[in-house]
């Protein structure tokens, strides 16, 4: 593999991204129906029409290169090289008209003696906004950027300090622990956001709009890219234990590396149940309001 051809992933990458942001706006201007491919798991002809469109211009551009994407696409994953796609990351914000979401592309290399469970490499990501027409995109061991422009994670260092962000799965809500972490971080922190494109979070984590971010049961599509622009961009990834992130790891804890202590430590107390905070009942906080004046 020369350097040409290496150079050449983002480049490419994001301009097949800015074409599936283009189709996104025309769907996003039109409004599309939608239908459920789980209870209340959206999905949109946009989804489908998008990554149809990338697994096209993909295969174009990279033609021994392998595609594993949301909306079924499964090609050539045999291959030294897999792209994992998002074509819509925002599905239930984009079918509200709720202006948040993304094309997400993140690139891997896998050398020829890894076990099918184990991770390659993520050399390449791509994520792109189309209503913002900001592209965010990353190469290993060159760094990340912002519409050309190099970016770094903040540097905030304390949790009472940190803007944080999380999601919520758009299924088995009852069956997600993860209300219970919202509460406790937006009692610790300076404010935690749920913005419905956890592409887009992380994102936002390496640009050091964010300090951090966490969430339950996302798929490789969703993080592949966004987890190397953090890297690129100077945070760590890891599980909730500080185990180094996998691809099919069912949680995932983003930071810009400061706060990542502070932060583990906070997950292993919930997990064993330290240090909750108490709910006060409506008598106390109206007595809290009182007290205030």
């Amino acid at each position: 593999m020369s350097d040409a051809t290496k150079f050449a992933w983002v480049p490419g990458a994001a301009e097949i991204a800015r074409e599936a942001g283009a189709r996104l706006r025309e769907f996003y201007a039109q409004g599309v129906e939608t239908e459920y491919k789980g209870d209340v798991d959206l999905v949109t002809v946009a989804d489908r029409t998008v990554e149809k469109l990338i697994r096209t211009r993909l295969g174009e551009a990279f033609p021994e290169h392998g595609i594993f994407g949301e909306e079924g696409t499964r090609e050539r994953l045999e291959r030294e090289f897999r792209w994992y796609v998002d074509p819509l990351d925002g599905t239930t914000n984009f079918a509200h008209g709720f202006p948040q979401f993304c094309v997400s592309l993140g690139l891997e290399q896998r050398r020829p003696d890894l076990k099918p469970d184990e991770d390659g490499t993520l050399v390449a990501a791509v994520i792109y906004d189309p209503l913002r027409d900001e592209m965010f995109d990353a190469e290993q061991g060159r760094g990340a950027r912002l519409n050309g422009k190099a970016i770094r994670v903040s540097r905030t260092p304390e949790l009472a300090e940190a803007l944080l962000a999380t999601g919520f799965p758009s299924r088995k809500r009852h069956d997600s622990p993860n209300i219970h972490f919202y509460q406790e971080f937006t009692l610790r922190s300076h404010g935690v956001r749920r913005a419905g494109s956890a592409a887009l979070d992380l994102a936002y984590v390496a640009a050091g709009r964010l300090d951090g971010f966490w969430e339950f049961n996302l798929n490789p599509w969703d993080t592949a890219a966004g987890i190397l622009l953090v890297e690129e961009a100077g945070g760590r990834v890891t599980d909730f234990a500080g185990n180094p992130f996998r691809l099919d790891s069912r949680e995932v804890l983003a930071s810009n590396g400061l706060l990542h202590p502070e932060m583990l430590g906070f997950f292993a107390d919930m997990f064993a149940g330290r240090g909750l905070s108490p709910i006060p009942t409506p008598q106390e906080f109206a007595a809290r309001r009182t007290a205030r004046g």
